[in-house]
């Protein structure tokens, strides 16, 4: 397939099935994006689906409305909006982001993914993805959505798709984008409408992604480590507790493990007996 029919395929099916009203795709009066809550809805967005993550995000910015305002929040706090997301190392790095942010470029938000990738949590795909969402600019990023449509499209055969090659495809698509100066056509809308047409693949042919180097089969929620984390920090957003307590709601011989973990990353803290949520 040529890059130009690609194009206007996926230009065509985001203009009559386009997701246009999504909060994070919604501008700011001044008809720009807040680039903080494009950060924060990227990072809920990692390994989560959007009908779960819609709600959250909107609570979140309503507790936390700026970068300074999350920055100065307790990790506890922070926490606490987060539950129920899963994947609680998230709020921690997206805490110390917004921190990072304040300390080390005095609160203006940085807007080149070489900037952007000196937060902490914020990886190279993430980076591109707050680039191009909050700033518009030319960038290549890649996702699971965004590789189900190129590996589909393009790799028809192939299995062990690597990222570089579906960098390279891109890449030249958005220089055709910008040849073309099309005022709707930009990198932000190319983005959306990839991460649209993608979900529909994936709902329609199947997760193609698994054709890719960098697959990796999500693991097993019920009964696993992350279950357990995600107990334990519910527990403790209610009150500090001992072990003892924790263990007559939680069971699993495990525990021990994940109370040891929590305490390393620094997402609980033990004091006086008792582990708290966040640093105390």
């Amino acid at each position: 397939m040529q890059t130009h029919e690609f194009e206007m395929q996926v230009w065509d099916y985001y203009e009559a099935h386009g997701r246009h009203d999504l909060p994070w795709r919604v501008p700011n009066d001044s008809g720009t994006f807040d680039p903080y809550a494009i950060m924060v809805s990227e990072i809920m967005l990692q390994q989560t689906q959007v009908a779960r993550v819609i709600p959250k995000y909107q609570q979140f910015l309503t507790l936390f409305p700026s970068v300074e305002v999350l920055a100065e929040a307790p990790l506890a706090e922070v926490l606490k909006a987060w539950s129920g997301l899963g994947y609680n190392r998230r709020a921690k790095f997206l805490w110390q982001a917004a921190q990072y942010v304040r300390d080390q470029f005095q609160g203006v938000f940085p807007q080149t993914v070489g900037e952007l990738v000196q937060l902490p949590g914020v990886g190279k795909n993430t980076a591109g993805a707050i680039a191009a969402y909050a700033f518009d600019r030319p960038v290549t990023y890649v996702e699971t959505n965004i590789r189900t449509v190129i590996i589909h499209h393009f790799f028809v055969d192939q299995d062990e798709v690597a990222d570089k090659e579906i960098e390279s495809l891109l890449a030249t698509i958005i220089d055709d984008i910008a040849r073309e100066g099309q005022p709707d056509h930009t990198p932000r809308t190319w983005y959306w409408a990839l991460m649209d047409y993608g979900t529909f693949l994936k709902q329609t042919v199947g997760n193609v992604s698994k054709r890719s180097k960098t697959y990796a089969k999500q693991s097993k929620f019920e009964g696993s480590l992350r279950q357990i984390r995600g107990h334990v920090l519910r527990l403790l957003a209610d009150a500090p507790l001992t072990d003892r307590q924790i263990a007559t709601k939680i069971t699993d011989e495990r525990l021990p493990l994940v109370l040891a973990a929590l305490c390393q990353e620094s997402i609980i803290s033990l004091k006086e007996g008792r582990y708290h949520l966040g640093v105390t």
